[in-house]
């Protein structure tokens, strides 16, 4: 009897902490590897940029704390490689992993769909091995959109207090600067260049948060997501099937392996963590309202900001430019106030030769440069030295001798005739 009333207390033991554990998983909980890929942030992230190169940046940026999938199971975050595929006027933008060398793994895919009128819309739809049969995101359309107001994904009466929907139109949607971006004549078709063992320089994996750490980080970004995003039930884009999913999806056997094994719920393990993650969004995006302001605050945190490495060759490059400018001045200087040796050296210069005659000649400059006609006419003119009058002079007695030697000589010979 007393084994019987202890078996059935630690039966009813055992089911209240089942119950107490089942109610402790929120409701965005999937129990699969997409819950490390949360979907309303990649959306968001989507919206924010303004080219898919950016956007796989960003996404695959340690520092905005979105990519935490670790596929194969490596204890490292994958890399995210961005592919875009185009069907008419339908953009497939897909988010694909490579597990290996071999094998790779298709997370989700946006659908962008542009109309005749300009209008858009997009949807964003996660794999279904990782997130279940049609898990999709998209915006909160307005009703005037030609359906039934839905009022999308309803979870614990906590997330919804105090949000108040944003509907958009297809037509604001369209002017997101990414949609403009791929619908530009000039847009190239992007798809990632990296693979396997072959990734950016800027990117080096690391070891990925435990999911309720994770998911605390993103519980408060919650009123945000419910704000403008929600969850769908079926495709808009009617070729999803035809073209996407039936011809161009990868998907890996390894991953349903891996799921059917276990193997993904040990990073369920760690509860008391998800207090930790609202500490780090509490700490990082403390008294910031705005979309604008939280994204320049996770920017602001980065190890490996390329605007730094930027800073850094900018700064260098002004030493530089500072440096040579010093030099400069300090050759500008040596030329304005020449030295007296290098006055010396320099007196074979014409201009300085000429300037320094000019202003005033010296005795021994002017002996020098007799050959030169024009400057001993300067000279002479200027102010005639006493050797050169006393030599005029001779030259002058001489040539009166020279002239009465001459007339004496011609009246001898006068004289004779006779």
């Amino acid at each position: 009897m007393k084994k019987f009333i202890i078996t059935s207390i630690l039966a009813v033991l055992v089911a209240a902490g089942t119950t107490t554990m089942a109610q402790d998983w929120p409701d965005e909980y999937l129990g699969l590897p997409g819950d490390n890929l949360n979907l309303y942030a990649v959306m968001k992230l989507f919206q924010e940029s303004e080219t898919l190169e950016g956007f796989e940046r960003s996404l695959n940026d340690e520092n905005y704390r979105i990519n935490n999938l670790d596929l194969n199971g490596d204890n490292l975050v994958d890399y995210i490689m961005v592919l875009d595929y185009v069907d008419g006027d339908v953009h497939n933008i897909i988010l694909r992993v490579a597990l290996n060398q071999n094998e790779y793994h298709d997370v989700a895919v946006f659908t962008v769909q542009q109309f005749r009128n300009g209008s858009v819309q997009i949807q964003l739809i996660g794999d279904e091995a990782l997130y279940g049969r049609n898990y999709i995101i998209e915006p909160i359309y307005d009703d005037n959109y030609g359906e039934t107001p839905n009022p999308g994904y309803i979870g614990r009466p906590v997330n919804r207090v105090n949000i108040t929907v944003v509907r958009t139109t297809p037509f604001e949607i369209a002017a997101w600067p990414l949609i403009r971006f791929i619908y530009r004549p000039t847009y190239v078709i992007w798809r990632s260049s990296w693979y396997w063992g072959y990734y950016p320089s800027y990117w080096y994996p690391w070891r990925p948060f435990y999911w309720h750490y994770y998911y605390g980080y993103h519980y408060k970004w919650h009123p945000h997501y419910y704000k403008y995003y929600r969850h769908w039930q079926h495709h808009r884009y009617t070729r999803y099937n035809d073209f996407y999913y039936s011809s161009i999806r990868s998907h890996s056997p390894q991953v349903s392996i891996r799921i059917k094994e276990g193997n993904y719920k040990t990073t369920y393990s760690h509860p008391e963590q998800r207090r930790d993650g609202e500490a780090l969004y509490a700490k990082i995006h403390s008294g910031q309202n705005t979309r604008t302001q939280d994204k320049n605050a996770i920017n602001n945190q980065g190890r490996r900001s390329v605007s730094q490495s930027t800073q850094n060759r900018t700064s260098a490059g002004t030493s530089s430019g500072t440096t040579r400018r010093t030099t400069t001045t300090a050759t500008s200087r040596s030329v304005t106030k020449p030295s007296s040796s290098q006055s010396a050296t320099n007196r074979r210069s014409t201009t300085t030769a000429t300037s320094r005659s000019v202003t005033k000649p010296s005795s021994a400059q002017s002996a020098t440069n007799r050959r030169s006609t024009t400057t001993a006419a300067s000279r002479s003119v200027t102010k005639p030295s006493s050797t050169q009058s006393a030599t005029n002079r001779r030259s002058t007695t001489t040539a009166a001798k020279k002239s009465g030697n001459t007339k004496k000589s011609e009246t001898s010979k006068s004289s004779r005739r006779k």
